[in-house]
């Protein structure tokens, strides 16, 4: 299947060979699975309109979208959140327009800077020593992680704590297919070995739960096994860096931060690592240098440079780390405004407000007659509720009320989550939808 320039697309005989190889008589059979209406369909553009027009016409299919004003209490990885406003006007200035990967460093400082001061946010927050310029997700960093760890102790197994979230779990999974990784879920620390290149732990967990990550990373360490914490970096406002309690990688999701989540992305994986693991780490690290004299009588200036770049295009294919490209500068650069602008003091008042919110709308729903709220110990934002009705029912009582439920979780296997929803509440849900929610679950209660 040889063609007489690699960018020249492939010939009807490349394509009669490829089509033979996979056994399909004809192109067509590779989409038998879409529906016909999705395929080709007819697409009924109406008239031109005029500006005027056309602006009153997305308005009205904008207020179509009830996501912003509807009372929403689904959270399971993705959070409303309070963010500065000033984080949308600074990135929407027009150096930050082409904010992407600085293939030319000596050109890209404004972009290097601001992948250093996101390494330092990361850093503060999390307790570490080193982190990158940000990955696609949490889920993927974590991925990440495990591989790493996999790498540094040359062991084939990984330990995953739960409850997790099973997002970040099938990723683990899929990652780890390619080297033969085995991935073992376990409720437990006591049943991580001497065979596990790591130890994964969320905190908090998936059901909302607060850990004290030390006797997690004691019961790792004691069988030479790493400890991944997959930390809220909204929760590290209030809780206690990971770093400090004994983690050896820290990742994360930073979207909830930088904005809006804008159905479900775009994402921002955080990494972060001890320092004698910089070299294995994957992504990119940007350093901060100066130079060794001034020209012409001038102070030495200050230069930011790509200090590792771990990828196979830029090493030998056999000594790259990861694959990954391209840095999320610019969700970073919102994420790393938004910290700074609220300060430790500001993120640490807010994670308390959404924990004080939280609760106070835990101890509404759990005094309705008929409700309760599973108790699991310290708990951030989230929070199960059990009712008269299954949790499948209940949610769809909730909808038709106009009220997005919490997530169904009652296929899990903890006990607690039997007929249970994951509702989470946080600083920026309106008191107003509170109030929708507990008026709801009183009637429903009142008619079951």
């Amino acid at each position: 299947m040889s063609s007489p320039h690699p960018y020249i697309p492939a010939t009807d005989a490349d394509r009669a060979l490829m089509l033979e190889r996979i056994g399909a008589a004809k192109l067509d059979d590779l989409f038998d699975d879409l529906p016909d209406s999705l395929r080709d369909p007819e697409i009924a553009l109406p008239p031109a309109l005029t500006e005027p027009e056309l602006i009153a016409l997305l308005s009205e299919r904008a207020a179509d979208n009830a996501a912003p004003s509807r009372p929403s209490f689904l959270g399971a990885g993705a959070y409303r959140r309070s963010v500065p406003s000033v984080v949308s006007h600074l990135i929407s200035r027009s150096e930050f327009v082409t904010a992407y990967t600085p293939y030319q460093p000596e050109i890209s400082q404004g972009t290097l800077q601001s992948g250093f001061e996101f390494q330092s946010v990361v850093c503060e927050l999390t307790g570490m020593d080193v982190a990158n310029v940000g990955l696609y997700d949490v889920a993927s960093a974590t991925a990440e992680a495990c591989l790493m760890a996999a790498r540094a102790t040359k062991r084939g197994a990984v330990a995953v704590l739960e409850p997790i979230h099973p997002g970040t779990v099938d990723v683990v999974r899929t990652y780890g297919r390619g080297p033969g990784l085995r991935i073992d879920s376990i409720a437990s620390p006591d049943a991580v070995g001497e065979g596990h290149a790591c130890l994964v732990v969320q905190q908090p967990d998936f059901l909302g739960a607060i850990l004290d990550l030390e006797p997690f990373a004691e019961a790792a360490h004691d069988v030479g096994t790493l400890l991944v914490t997959v930390a809220d970096p909204f929760a590290l406002g209030l809780l206690r860096a990971p770093g400090d309690a004994g983690a050896d990688i820290v990742t994360g999701e930073g979207r909830d931060l930088a904005g809006a989540t804008a159905f479900g992305g775009p994402s921002l994986g955080l990494f972060a690592a001890r320092s004698q693991f910089l070299r294995q780490m994957p992504g990119r690290i940007v350093g901060r240098t100066r130079e060794v004299a001034g020209r012409e009588g001038r102070e030495p200036r200050t230069g930011y440079v790509l200090t590792l770049q771990a990828r196979e295009q830029f090493i030998r294919r056999e000594r790259a780390t990861s694959n990954i490209s391209t840095a999320q500068a610019l969700i970073g650069l919102a994420f790393t405004i938004a910290v700074q602008a609220l300060g430790p003091q500001g993120l640490r008042a807010s994670a308390e407000l959404c924990y004080q919110r939280a609760h106070d709308t835990a101890r509404r729903v759990a005094a309705i007659p008929g409700f309760d709220v599973p108790e699991r110990g310290p708990w951030f934002q989230e929070f199960l509720v059990r009712g008269p009705l299954p949790a499948q029912r209940l949610a769809g009582e909730l909808s038709a009320r106009g009220i997005t439920p919490g997530l169904d979780v009652s296929h899990r296997a903890e006990p607690e989550t039997a007929d249970a929803l994951l509702c989470s509440v946080t600083e920026a849900t309106p008191d107003s939808h509170v109030d929708a929610l507990i008026n709801a679950l009183t009637e429903i209660g009142a008619q079951a």
